[in-house]
């Protein structure tokens, strides 16, 4: 194995005379924490040992229980963390994961998912050695299900690690998979967890080769489907560990530091265990996927000796390389294959109803309206739970039986977030795309991101027909109205999105190549003709030829299309074009940062909310919910729950239908 760690053995060590300048720096009133931690951060951890034997030799004394007691706070917790032999370090985190009320079942998951053979043999012997209790046993009392079933086969540390590959045993492997999920009623989750919990690495990434060309879908995705809890994302860890573990990694510090407050305890696990391995890898993928480097991301997010500390683990700034790393452009390009071959299968989460009957709904809704005050959770139980072609038949059944226009009636009883809630599932598709259009346009100032959403995101036949109704309900077309009020390029964009013409072939890889090649030259004109042949690439084509194009484009400029968008243009023009390419990649994972920015922070962006949560709710919000809970560490649910009230939030979380 070559290591790629920042942290190497120092030449001419000598741990008496370490030893001798810790002593030295802890001696006397007050510490010389700038010596500890730049002499603990260029030792490998097997010097460390020696400067901790040679301590207690020269001096008589624990250097761990001196440093807990000269030390403080999260600056101390680090020092001493890295102090620590891996093994017992990987042994207290697991222990205090499971000690006490309540689990930290990321911590487990994190850790076990990611550890070879010999390490998790060392981590079991140290925990045993430390704690004088077994591990496995304390991990079956604290946990349960298969969630627990997959944690003990994982613990026994007995992945086949010899590299060879039996090509039969992989179409079976495959074939297995395939039959205990998506081709059945219900999942075979013990089939997952033997395959998974003991094949090899080089197998298992030709066994996910050979699901995607079986099921039309990543093993993810399937996974995403098919379990839940704590055990889907036990088993997600396992495979995204498989495919790359430094971007497994480096998604995990990201997540560490996003939003406010920190998690300390899972960025100082990371940066420690990872340090002397492949924190270069890390570093490399952080900068890929988030396009900031992980430095600046801890030095806008930590402080002081802590910081610092980080930072020397860290061990350099890829922001100022300027450039994409080779090896990254490799997982770029790996990703776009990925996202190539597979075939997501689209889950909403608002379904026709059952036994439907438009009058006798009707009746209710009518019931639910007049009189003095308004039965809300009536009105809410009915329209949340129907299809949108279901509510158009009450629509009609509401005039026919009872002669009065139901939208009116709903309008005078709702009112704020929830009217404009009920109004836009009330809606068919094309209207509500509509009316969304004519609220980004109408008043003083434009809101291009929704245009941008709609259009970028909407089939051509979805266009046509919101065109049709914006032109009956406006009586003026809906291109005029972008054309009177946006300018430049950005309007041509939305004027060539809004013609519903994009084509809908399959990939043409001859024609991908040549469209990737005249990117890649585009890059190299002036902004304004890039800019144009992105706009002839990029609004026409159909989204599997898209993948094909953009993946070929880390071929011939070796990096990802979507840093070239985001370095070589700015404003609307730039957001448009990102959109695109997140969209080809994966549009779900899309909707779920959109939805994300409508609710994080101070205030939320209602109008975002309800355009997506109405939108998608009958398409993909399913696989939105998993993106979200992927991506951000937190349900849709939960963020929902936490950011609105009342009989919005009911509705909302009634479209929503799950907590993941």
């Amino acid at each position: 194995m070559v290591f790629r760690g920042t942290i190497t053995d120092a030449a001419d060590f000598d741990p008496s005379a370490d030893a001798e300048a810790l002593y030295n720096a802890m001696k006397g009133f007050g510490s010389d924490k700038e010596a500890i931690l730049d002499l603990v951060t260029s030792r490998s951890n097997a010097q460390r040992q020696d400067v901790i034997a040679a301590y207690k030799s020269n001096f008589g004394k624990d250097l761990i229980d001196d440093l807990k007691y000269e030390l403080t706070g999260k600056f101390e917790r680090l020092i001493v963390c890295l102090m620590r032999a891996p093994a017992y370090h990987d042994a207290k985190e697991i222990h205090d994961a499971i000690k006490g009320a309540g689990t930290n079942e990321k911590c487990l998951i994190e850790v076990l998912a990611s550890r070879n053979n010999r390490q998790i043999h060392e981590m079991v012997a140290a925990y045993k050695d430390a704690y004088g209790r077994d591990m496995e046993e304390d991990i079956i009392m604290d946990t349960s299900g298969h969630f627990k079933k997959m944690l003990v086969v994982l613990l026994q540390g007995t992945r086949d690690e010899s590299g060879v590959v039996d090509a039969d045993l992989v179409e079976q492997d495959a074939q297995d998979l395939f039959a205990a999920g998506e081709e059945q009623w219900g999942t075979d989750e013990a089939k997952f967890i033997m395959i998974l919990g003991n094949r090899s690495m080089t197998h298992l990434h030709m066994v996910f080769d050979a699901y995607e060309k079986i099921a039309e879908t990543s093993i993810e995705d399937s996974i995403k489907n098919e379990l839940s809890g704590d055990f889907e994302r036990l088993m997600l860890a396992v495979v995204q560990g498989i495919r790359s573990l430094p971007m497994f990694f480096a998604k995990r510090l990201y997540k560490s530091m996003k939003g406010l407050g920190t998690a300390d305890d899972t960025l100082i696990r990371i940066m420690i265990c990872r340090s002397e391995i492949d924190m270069l890898d890390i570093r490399e993928c952080f900068r890929l996927i988030y396009e900031k480097s992980l430095y600046n991301m801890i030095k806008d997010d930590t402080s002081g000796d802590y910081k610092r500390t980080l930072l020397n683990l860290c061990g350099g700034d890829d922001d100022l390389a300027g450039e994409f790393f080779p090896e990254a452009a490799q997982i770029a390009y790996k990703m776009w294959e990925l996202s190539a071959m597979t075939k997501v299968q689209l889950r909403p989460t608002v379904r026709p109803a059952s036994s439907f009957d438009p009058a006798a709904d009707a009746q209710a809704l009518r019931k639910a309206m007049k009189g003095f005050g308004t039965d809300e959770d009536a009105i809410i139980d009915i329209v949340a739970q129907r299809s949108n072609a279901q509510r158009q038949e009450i629509r009609q059944a509401f005039k026919s039986l009872l002669g009065r226009d139901l939208m009116k009636d709903l309008k005078s009883e709702l009112s704020k977030n929830l009217e404009r809630l009920i109004i836009g599932l009330m809606l068919t598709p094309a209207e509500f795309d509509a009316k969304m259009m004519q609220k980004a346009i109408e008043g003083a100032g434009t809101d291009e991101h929704a245009l941008i959403e709609i259009l970028v995101t909407r089939s051509n036949e979805e266009i046509l027909a919101m065109n049709a109704a914006y032109q009956d309900a406006y009586k003026k077309s809906l291109e005029e109205a972008i054309e009177s009020d946006t300018s430049g390029l950005f309007c041509r964009i939305l004027v060539s999105l809004v013609q519903g013409a994009r084509e809908e072939c399959p990939e043409d890889l001859e024609r991908a190549n040549a469209d990737a090649q005249e990117l890649a030259e585009a890059c190299n004109a002036d902004s304004d003709d890039m800019e144009v042949k992105f706009m002839s690439i990029l609004c026409t084509r159909s989204f599997p030829h898209l993948r094909k194009v953009m993946q070929e484009f880390v071929r011939y400029t070796n990096k990802d299309i979507e840093q070239t968008i985001k370095k070589d243009m700015s404003g609307d023009v730039k957001n448009a074009f990102y959109a695109i390419v997140r969209s080809v990649k994966n549009k779900p994972s899309y909707f779920a940062d959109r939805l994300y920015k409508a609710m994080k922070g101070l205030g939320t962006d209602d109008r975002a909310l309800i355009r997506i949560m109405v939108s998608r709710s009958e398409i993909d919000l399913f696989n939105i919910r998993k993106e979200f809970k992927e991506t951000h560490d937190v349900s849709l649910h939960e963020f929902i729950q936490g950011d609105t009230s009342g009989d919005y939030r009911k509705t909302l979380l009634m479209l929503c239908g799950g907590e993941d």
